[in-house]
């Protein structure tokens, strides 16, 4: 399960509607081993694309060396849909490459006719996709 602050359930949202018509990506990082999400990193699609995301090879470098001297890791990396449901696709599966970070997929597109809003979040181990349960809470 992903417990999730409000607060960050709201940034990653609004980045999200921020950055549509083009997918939006970033980090949420937090304490090694803590499992706890606490610092909103988002960054710029390197692809400017509304169907596919790239975290620039610099920017990605610089968070990783930034994340390494502040003891964090990557708790959470998340991303938009704009056309699609929130659920992984092959690429993102493909791409995976944190097993123990909780991937979030936001989709800004209204599939259901529910409004345009989807937040949901996964694991990807070894090319297998779980969904869990997303638990938004005011404080940890």
């Amino acid at each position: 399960m992903l417990t999730i602050t409000q607060t960050l359930y709201d940034q990653i949202v609004a980045h999200a509607h921020k950055d549509h018509p083009d997918e939006a990506c970033g980090v949420v990082a937090g304490p090694v081993g803590s499992g706890r999400p606490e610092r909103f990193i988002p960054m710029l699609n390197a692809a400017r694309s509304p169907t596919f995301y790239e975290f620039d090879s610099q920017d990605l470098l610089k968070l990783y060396r930034e994340m390494d001297d502040n003891d964090e890791e990557p708790v959470i990396v998340y991303h938009s849909h704009t056309a699609t449901e929130a659920h992984p696709s092959r690429t993102d599966v493909d791409l995976a490459g944190e097993p123990g970070a909780h991937y979030v997929l936001i989709s800004t597109a209204d599939l259901d006719g529910l409004g345009e809003f989807q937040f949901r979040s996964f694991r990807i181990v070894d090319g297998e996709v779980t969904e869990e349960e997303v638990k938004v809470v005011e404080a940890y």
